[in-house]
């Protein structure tokens, strides 16, 4: 982790080319910990992301008596599943401001025979979770807000889940969907999950289903309708892709610098769904390769775009990196989900923006940003590792840009300065 108040970025002068691969994806090895811990028999998982969302999901697991052996120099796990029994009876959970933690747990909690209480830090205290409650007190799992505030502390009171009928909205997160449905399998009897409303960031929830079934459990996907029986996941071992949300920063160090970048192990079949970030950047001109195992953006002179970013949110704040360099406005639509990330993403990126002398304006589901001279500035990032790795970005093209509690990537990248640097110091 790096320990600076601050670090100032330095402005690349050439074209940067290269190849990197990117930590495991925080998304996928948090989804791959909870279903494994659920699973019958042992589970070895690769490629997994040691990182404080990651760090707070492993000590959790073992708060619940799961038998976890994480080796971090290996990016390795060994977990031995509960098949589907939760161990301990009573738990005290100290989840930062990690969200895929917080709700994934409070839906696994619901599968023990105790009492769980789930809590994180100030942010995380601010952020809801009453739909994803509301979902299970219909399954018959006394739940609640500790503090009556819909968001954490949390305070599970369960005998297990019985199964049934139970309406889930997605509108301010698919966490709450995505939790449900991977504690489901485990119900005494079968289960069924009706959408209500729109749901944001659909992607993940393919995500989820398919790290389901590669631990042996299917779901009977229906429009607005999960119907799931009970069944036994089965452990075995799982190899976790790359972040596809990191590898946005190093595609968008191509297409703002004129470069050519190359993520491996990453491909158009990844369960990501924000590696599709890579047709952003093609919709402003840079050229895309997709290999078996591999994606290149070639970098060429930017065009604004006006772009639903709905369905890959998460790199939201990395197009609004790049927008300035493109010789146009760029209007990113439909993300008013992010308001409840790690910081409210839209009313941040826009001030920072327009701290460093960018014009930005603010809509209730997005941003416009305009093309022209950057000052030099420190930005503020909020707790947030998004907002640090985005606006890296922008000192790359720009002098005098200096990045406020750069260890804040810790969350997820916790080496993210030093791999940019490594691909950007022979071309400075």
């Amino acid at each position: 982790m790096n320990a600076e108040k601050s670090i100032e970025i330095l402005p690349i002068l050439h074209p940067v080319t290269g190849e990197i691969r990117p930590p495991g994806s925080k998304s996928l090895t948090n989804r791959a910990l909870v279903v494994a811990a659920l699973a019958d028999g042992p589970s070895h998982l690769t490629g997994v992301l040691d990182s404080r969302d990651t760090q707070v999901m492993l000590d959790s697991l073992k708060r619940l008596g799961l038998h976890v052996l994480a080796d971090s120099g290996a990016c390795t796990v060994e977990i031995v599943g509960c098949r589907g029994k939760i161990p301990a009876g009573e738990a005290n959970l100290w989840l930062e401001n990690s969200g895929t933690s917080i709700r994934f747990l409070t839906a696994m909690c619901a599968l023990g025979h105790g009492i769980y209480r789930l809590d994180g830090n100030d942010r995380m205290r601010q952020r809801p979770i009453d739909d994803l409650l509301e979902t299970l007190a219909q399954l018959g799992v006394k739940v609640r807000s500790e503090l009556g505030t819909n968001s954490p502390p949390v305070v599970v009171t369960s005998q297990g889940l019985e199964g049934g009928v139970a309406t889930v909205s997605a509108e301010k997160s698919s966490q709450f969907l995505s939790a449900a449905l991977m504690a489901a399998p485990c119900a005494r009897s079968p289960l069924e999950l009706r959408l209500t409303g729109p749901m944001v960031s659909e992607p993940y929830i393919e995500m989820t289903l398919g790290v389901m079934r590669q631990f042996g459990v299917t779901v009977d996907v229906q429009p607005g309708s999960y119907r799931i029986r009970p069944q036994t996941y089965r452990g075995g071992h799982y190899d976790i892709e790359p972040d596809a949300s990191a590898a946005s920063y190093f595609f968008g160090l191509a297409a703002i610098t004129g470069g050519r970048i190359t993520v491996l192990g990453l491909s158009r079949d990844a369960l990501q769904g924000d590696v599709h970030f890579v047709d952003a950047l093609e919709q402003m001109g840079c050229d895309v390769e997709w290999g078996v195992d591999r994606i290149t953006v070639q970098g060429r002179p930017l065009r604004g775009i006006d772009i639903d970013m709905n369905a890959i949110s998460d790199t939201a704040q990395t197009l609004a990196a790049v927008a300035p360099f493109a010789d146009g406005p760029t209007t990113i639509r439909n993300i008013a989900h992010v308001r409840h990330k790690e910081t409210d993403r839209i009313t941040a990126v826009v001030t920072e923006l327009q701290r460093l002398g960018i014009r930005a304006d603010e809509h209730a589901d997005g941003m416009t940003i305009y093309p022209g001279p950057v000052s030099p500035g420190e930005v503020h990032t909020y707790d947030d590792h998004r907002m640090a790795m985005s606006f890296s970005l922008i000192g790359l093209r720009a002098p005098g840009i200096r990045i406020l509690d750069p260890g804040c990537t810790a969350k997820t990248y916790p080496d993210y300065f030093r791999d940019l640097n490594r691909l950007c110091d022979p071309f400075r």
